[in-house]
């Protein structure tokens, strides 16, 4: 009986838990483009999770703004490598995430973002409070702690998954500057050689006036 009951606080309380339906995505944004993105909240005071980071491209930065239903602009910013952003939808309809990359000329950013709509449920009573009263603090503390605990989880494997992103980005844009710089080299050494052949060739064979006297 004792087994039955935790059973039941278990899933009462697991459904407690914030309900939420999420997008993450990874998208290329051209130079001087403009793209945009769009959820709807179902209903006002819905809790709006917005996370984005630029994996490559150029200084790892990028242009943001989001708009409520009413095209107002309730969060922005300029030149930004990445954000963690919880927003209230106070307006019930479609709001918009837009990326603009329109400080490069050639440089394509690769951006990964994260976009969950949150609904939190207001907590109702057990039918029969009484005969959990005992379990269902503890497993309620708990409950919501291994919650937190596997959001830090999810925040320090995105920390961890743009850090090697921009990593690799900058190995490989080393790379290739080593490599061109070493065709540019041998280039000018080649370059060097087949004009000192010349010069001297030049010199040696050249014939000069005779004069008799």
């Amino acid at each position: 009986m004792i087994l039955l009951l935790l059973l039941y606080s278990c899933f009462f309380f697991l459904s407690l838990l914030p309900s939420a339906r999420s997008s993450a995505l990874t998208t290329a944004i051209a130079a001087n483009e403009r793209l945009c993105f769009y959820v709807d909240a179902d209903k006002a005071g819905e809790k709006i999770g917005f996370y984005f980071a630029v994996q490559s491209g150029g200084s790892f930065d990028i242009d943001f703004d989001v708009k409520d239903p009413n095209e107002k602009v309730i969060l922005d910013g300029k030149s930004e490598r990445q954000g963690d952003y919880v927003l209230t939808a106070n307006t019930v309809g479609e709001y918009s995430f837009c990326f603009e990359n329109d400080m490069s000329t050639l440089t394509v950013k690769l951006v990964d973002f994260d976009i969950m709509v949150e609904s939190e449920p207001r907590r109702e009573a057990p039918a029969k409070p009484g005969q959990v009263a005992d379990h269902t603090s503890a497993l309620e503390e708990s409950t919501f702690r291994l919650n937190s605990l596997l959001l830090n989880i999810k925040r320090t494997q995105k920390y961890f998954h743009t850090r090697e992103n921009r990593g690799f980005s900058l190995v490989r844009s080393t790379q290739n500057r080593l490599f061109w710089y070493m065709v540019l080299e041998s280039l000018g050494i080649v370059g060097m050689a087949v004009l000192q052949v010349y010069i001297l060739q030049t010199f040696f064979t050249k014939t000069g006036r005779r004069y008799k006297v």
